[in-house]
């Protein structure tokens, strides 16, 4: 199921990215940073009393401005409140009700979305002060005194928030269909990809209106399965003066990974590999979703022998943060080697959702041991007493150990690739939870 999205917005400069901050903190703070992802700041998990949401950080609303950067921010605020479940309004107590707070309310209203308003800068315990009470006239409902810098008021906000999310805004399509997320930058062929696919099968096909996001979901069944294709916005490249603001535009592409089964990230051949394309494959990669790296538009390549094998060899480079996802090469004008994409596409979900029973895993175990010994530290050697699968989608693996220092990424590591080589674990990233004897534990 996609993840319920919560905007924060405002005029500039009455404490947005503070509350933003103070909400996601916790979060991010059990987050680990994943080689070749560039994680972005403004947007990040936010859970609260068991539900989790998308927040959504935006630059300062200035509703008048010609200022080309004030417009900018403006209309990449529309598109965040345009994609938004609920909206936080921020407003400054100290400054009072201004013209441009009006402006944004009235903005607001029209989108016909449920507002929280968060008037910020209330710092003193108790009370709030008089000011507080003339944000009444904004109309928007009840208001909720806030302090971003201590964190007061920040419960009975996301409270007010939880009562506004919805339960499920999914389909009900059942378990037998795959989700499939199409990403990647525009003009990589998505689209492309989609119409041939709607347009080609000689079996049910049709278009439903996927989420309220104009997200669009097109069902394919064919000889390889029944499939769910989620076309997605592409990722524009960023703005060298507009850095921040141009984020936005993978935030549609955020919400298809999280509902999908499998990601589908398309690369353009004539252009390569481009850091937007590290940037949603880290997402995918994070979220645990199988992955195949479809390398569209190869049919335009001028090649020889060596060609596609230079690519490949480029591309595992490339993404060598998620060296285990595949690699296809094909045309969405053409048709060329779809077939072989929907047979990775089912590789990579059954990886995905694998199960290994604990006998087979120490077996396993057993042998990478005597393979290769265990690393030590100052005498002390790492004792690996056995190891099962805690869960799968994706699949993570619980192994316990004398002493967790001891067990060395390098050799994690290795016992991953031996995991992967024998039970075929191919599109799929794995994780592992590292536990000592006396039940401490650390993650990896």
């Amino acid at each position: 199921m996609a993840k319920p999205i919560v905007a924060v917005v405002g005029r500039p400069n009455v404490g947005k990215s503070t509350l933003f901050n103070k909400l996601i903190g916790q979060r991010l703070s059990i987050v680990e940073d994943t080689p070749g992802v560039t994680r972005d700041r403004i947007f990040a998990d936010c859970e609260w009393l068991g539900h989790t949401f998308l927040l959504v950080d935006t630059g300062g609303i200035e509703p008048k401005s010609d200022d080309v950067i004030l417009a900018q921010m403006r209309r990449q605020a529309e598109l965040a409140i345009q994609s938004a479940d609920v909206i936080i309004l921020v407003v400054d107590v100290r400054e009072g009700m201004t013209a441009t707070d009006k402006d944004v309310a009235s903005m607001l209203r029209k989108s016909g979305k449920p507002i929280v308003v968060a008037v910020n800068k209330c710092d003193s315990i108790g009370e709030p002060p008089a000011e507080f009470y003339e944000f009444y006239n904004l109309g928007l409902g009840d208001l909720y005194p806030l302090s971003a810098a201590h964190g007061h008021g920040t419960g009975d906000i996301l409270d007010a928030v939880l009562e506004h999310l919805p339960e499920n805004e999914d389909p009900d399509y059942s378990e037998e269909y795959t989700k499939v997320a199409v990403i990647g930058k525009p003009n990589a062929g998505k689209s492309s990809l989609i119409n041939r696919l709607a347009g080609e099968e000689r079996v049910i096909v049709s278009d439903i209106a996927g989420t309220t996001r104009d997200a669009i979901d097109t069902i394919v069944e064919n000889e390889f399965g029944k499939y769910v294709f989620i076309d997605t916005a592409g990722i524009r490249r960023k703005s060298k003066v507009l850095e921040k603001i141009e984020h936005y535009s993978v935030l549609r592409a955020y919400m298809a990974v999280d509902r999908a089964d499998v990601c589908v990230i398309m690369i353009d051949a004539l252009e390569g590999f481009t850091e937007q394309d590290s940037k949603i494959a880290g997402y995918a990669h994070e979220a645990g979703k199988a992955c195949v790296i479809a390398v569209n538009k190869w049919d335009a390549v001028e090649k020889d022998d060596k060609t596609m094998m230079e690519m490949r060899k480029k591309l595992e480079k490339d993404f060598s943060f998620m060296s285990y996802a595949p690699i296809v090469f094909i045309s969405a004008l053409t048709g060329q080697r779809l077939n072989r994409m929907f047979e990775t596409i089912n590789e990579v979900k059954q990886s995905n959702e694998m199960r290994i029973t604990t006998g087979r895993l120490n077996d396993l175990l057993g042998y990478c041991t005597a393979r290769v010994q265990p690393p030590s530290d100052k005498g002390k050697r790492l004792k690996i007493y056995y190891m099962t699968q805690a869960s799968n989608k994706p699949p993570v693996f619980v192994c316990f150990v004398n002493q967790a220092e001891l067990f060395h990424f390098s050799y994690q590591r290795y016992i991953e690739n031996q995991i992967r080589e024998t039970f075929g674990l191919t599109g799929t990233p794995i994780k592992f939870i590292i536990k000592e004897r006396d039940t401490k534990d650390t993650k990896a």
